[in-house]
């Protein structure tokens, strides 16, 4: 799978349901904000200075943030990449012609799990000719997951895309043959082969394609730099630049790519990085481990 396949939380997770998104002009209503979790992987939501009539323009590590007004405050809700080091982070934020003055928030540690794993080297290394594919799709993946659009996002809760037991934690990492791969950037979600993957949220259908690792993917561009991303389909139903309602079919649960049966992998990315997707759903009826991405 693509990757990039101690805890702080706000306040504003009581928000009610009448909470307005503004981008200098009033939006309609939408449901709660992400939780908030300051470490790496998770959510930061910092509020901005100042009461200006537009949006202040908010970076992140050079990437466009998602900026929103609630309360008459501007807050910036920015996505922390998984190989964030704990401690000082800061955003830049320029409003109107004003330079841009840095904002300092903390990451705390979290610690992800960690699973060793002895296999064939066979079952680890690319060949080359796969190991060549993977570099011509990754600039494209890569494109897919940074991509920041005007329009704010209808809703930062999401739609679970399918119904099922979460089966991977994000974040995790597997070391195979004593060599550390990437973190698990999506949260895994067991499904049968066929059953319904569904919008997450209303957006627009940003990329297709079959890719080396993630097999079948959507990428859905909600706005403002919130993409949702869903892998190993064993159909897709849209087209790029078609626009989906939340709860939407976008095509069927399947086990293409580097997998080791049918699953969804159900990634977030948020200012070009993945953060985790548990922040933005309900919690889980029940908890679960394990994985079903073969060797990534």
């Amino acid at each position: 799978m693509t990757r990039g396949c101690g805890r702080a939380r706000a306040g504003l997770l009581g928000v009610a349901a009448a909470v307005t998104l503004v981008a200098g002009a009033a939006q309609p209503a939408a449901p709660l904000l992400p939780q908030e979790e300051r470490v790496p992987g998770g959510v930061a939501i910092v509020p901005l200075e100042g009461d200006a009539a537009q949006a202040p323009r908010v970076t992140f590590e050079e990437r466009r943030v998602l900026v929103l007004r609630i309360a008459e405050r501007w807050l910036a809700v920015v996505g922390v990449p998984l190989s964030q080091l704990p401690g000082h982070a800061s955003v830049r934020v320029e409003t109107g012609a004003q330079a841009g003055n840095t904002l300092g928030f903390e990451v705390t540690d979290k610690q992800y799990t960690v699973q060793r794993l002895t296999v064939a080297p066979r079952q680890v290394d690319l060949s080359p000719t796969d190991l060549a594919r993977y570099q011509r799709e990754r600039p494209r993946i890569l494109k897919d997951e940074a991509v920041y659009s005007p329009t704010l996002p209808a809703t930062l809760r999401l739609l679970q895309p399918v119904p099922g037991i979460r089966t991977s934690s994000f974040g995790s990492r597997r070391v195979f043959n004593n060599e550390a791969r990437s973190p698990h950037g999506g949260m895994d979600i067991a499904a049968a082969a066929g059953t319904p993957v569904v919008a997450a949220a209303v957006g627009r259908v940003l990329d297709t394609g079959n890719f080396f690792f993630n097999g079948n993917t959507v990428f859905i561009d909600h706005g403002a730099g919130l993409i949702t991303m869903y892998c190993h389909l064993s159909a897709i139903s849209v087209r790029p630049g078609e626009r989906v309602t939340a709860g939407s079919v976008i095509g069927k649960v399947g086990a293409t790519g580097r997998v080791t049966g049918p699953h969804l992998h159900f990634g977030v990315a948020l200012n070009g990085v993945y953060v985790d997707p548990a922040l933005f759903l309900a919690p889980p009826p029940a908890a679960a481990g394990g994985s079903n991405d073969g060797g990534r």
